[in-house]
Formats: structure tokens, sequence, C-alpha cells
């Protein structure tokens, strides 16, 4: 299997308000930048957004080290906290809604056939693929102010 390196950020100002999100998708010498953006959206929306854009890029099984700053995707990955919703029925353990159902199916549908390790990496701290996934977020959520 091909390893592929995905690192992604998500922002939104005024959380909801205008967000965007970056994705660097790295293959040997290669990478790939992704970005974009909604008017109206949440960060979480935005974190999820970035994911799903880089996955959809990979046209065949892979193994993959995605990395991020959001703990939301991370843990909703890792710990399967996202599968976990979806077999309850979009419900979290204390009986409540889980957000953002629409994009958690859509991840972990593109998750399915590739192995995913999952790194979280502060943000803010100089990591310089994520600094670079938050200007391009930062850029985006501009373009609608």
């Amino acid at each position: 299997m091909k390893h592929v390196d995905i690192y992604t950020d998500g922002s939104c100002r005024k959380n909801p308000g205008p967000g965007g999100w970056g994705a660097i998708l790295v293959y040997g010498k290669h990478e790939l930048t992704l970005s974009g953006g909604e008017e109206n959206t949440t960060n979480n929306r935005m974190e999820l957004l970035s994911v799903i854009s880089a996955l959809e890029r990979l046209k065949e099984p892979c193994e993959v080290t995605l990395t991020s700053d959001s703990q939301y995707v991370i843990h909703g990955l890792s710990r399967g906290w996202a599968a976990a919703w979806r077999a309850r029925g979009w419900k979290k353990g204390d009986g409540t809604a889980a957000l953002n159902p629409d994009l958690w199916e859509r991840l972990l549908t593109l998750a399915e056939p590739h192995t995913i390790r999952c790194v979280w990496v502060r943000g803010h701290a100089g990591h310089p693929y994520n600094e670079r996934c938050d200007a391009m977020a930062q850029a985006e959520s501009g373009k609608y102010l």
C-alpha cells in the first residue's frame, strides 16, 4: 500500500460564521494543497471537510497518517466515537444527537478502504504543515467577510 501523509485544519470566524479549511497531502516528494470555505458554518464542520476533501483525492486504498489539531476529528476517528454514533442512529452515549452526522457519514465511508493512523498536534504551536493549513483556512474564511 502507498503511504500518504495528510495534514488538515479548519477555521471559523464567530463560530458559527464564515469558515475555511486547508489540507495538504504528501506522497513521496509530491505535495497537493487543497482549500475551501463556506459563508455560514462552524469550526468543526470545516475540520471535517478538510479531511473529507483530502480523502476524496485518494484513488486507491492507502496507509494514511492523518495529522490535525482537531481533537474532535482525531478522537472521532481513532477512539471510534463517530462509528459508535452512527451505530446508535447518530446519537451520543447520553442519547443526545451527534453533531454533523452528514459529514461524519461521508468521512467514515471515505475512510473505510484505508488504514488511517491519527496524530493530534497542538494548534498554533509551530508545526509547519499545521501552520500552512491554518493559513489556508484563514484565507478561505476571509473571503466571506
